[in-house]
């Protein structure tokens, strides 16, 4: 890795092997056990994204490299099924690539979806620990941040109170600030700044603009919100059935995203 460079991706794939699938009609199995023969693709297998080998493999992300700076803002979108999801899990280190290398610098904290890592017997308070411990942060250094976390969260009413009594709207903003003030150099998000009443999204996007820019963290952002993108992200990736097609400017990023949706709604 290069001295400023805080991720790279090198030559990512991730394949998945699929299971023998029962249509529930005799027409349709024979339709898929007469492809199987011809050495055809099943014609009643369809996913959205990646696509097939004839060994029943599916590959979800094929090929991909990227490298991320320091202090960066990086945007990565694509439609549903184009492999945005993996390629978080990958970085998160939930599953492992089946080819390629992933190197990163510091700690990673993510968030892909509400609540993420959160235990909802646990309050609101001890869950701030819980996280805090996972990204390998001492008690002492978590008592420096809790009061910040606390008070950014709108949620001191009721941090002592388990999660699971939360509304979907206070475990998201407990959730994000959690993510956005504890000490991870590399934080991902997908789709949590979608989430919450519009005062809670301005002051999420202000804070991850922040943490970017003062305190040179590094930002990967998921979005189908192109405004969220537009506003926080001065570079974006796109992908497409698994491979990343573009690697550049925003707006030009954008453009092509919703060409592509344009052309799947046509179709």
């Amino acid at each position: 890795m290069k001295e400023n460079e805080m991720l790279t991706l090198e030559h990512v794939s991730k394949e998945y092997r699929t299971g023998r699938i029962g249509y529930g009609t005799l027409k349709r199995d024979l339709q898929s056990w007469w492809a199987k023969i011809r050495k055809k693709e099943d014609p009643n297998r369809k996913l959205t994204g990646g696509w097939y080998r004839k060994d029943g493999t599916f590959r979800a992300l094929d090929d991909v490299s990227l490298s991320v700076e320091r202090g960066e803002t990086l945007g990565i979108i694509g439609r549903n099924g184009a492999g945005k999801s993996t390629l978080l899990k990958l970085l998160s280190r939930i599953t492992e690539p089946t080819e390629g290398t992933i190197s990163f610098r510091g700690r990673i904290a993510s968030m892909l979806e509400v609540g993420t890592g959160f235990h909802p017997e646990l309050t609101g308070r001890e869950n701030i620990y819980l996280n805090g411990a996972i990204l390998g942060m001492s008690k002492a250094e978590i008592d420096k941040k809790a009061a910040d976390i606390i008070d950014f969260s709108e949620c001191a009413d009721f941090i002592d109170t388990p999660v699971k009594r939360y509304s979907s709207g206070m475990l998201v903003k407990l959730a994000f600030s959690v993510a956005a003030h504890l000490d991870g150099e590399i934080l991902i998000l997908d789709e949590v700044l979608a989430v919450g009443d519009m005062a809670f999204q301005r002051k999420s996007l202000e804070k991850m603009l922040g943490v970017a820019r003062d305190e040179g963290r590094t930002v990967l952002c998921v979005s189908h919100n192109m405004d969220t993108v537009r506003s926080l992200c001065r570079r974006c990736i796109v992908l497409e059935e698994g491979r990343k097609i573009f690697d550049g400017d925003t707006e030009e990023a954008i453009a092509l995203y919703q060409a592509l949706c344009a052309e799947r709604g046509r179709g």
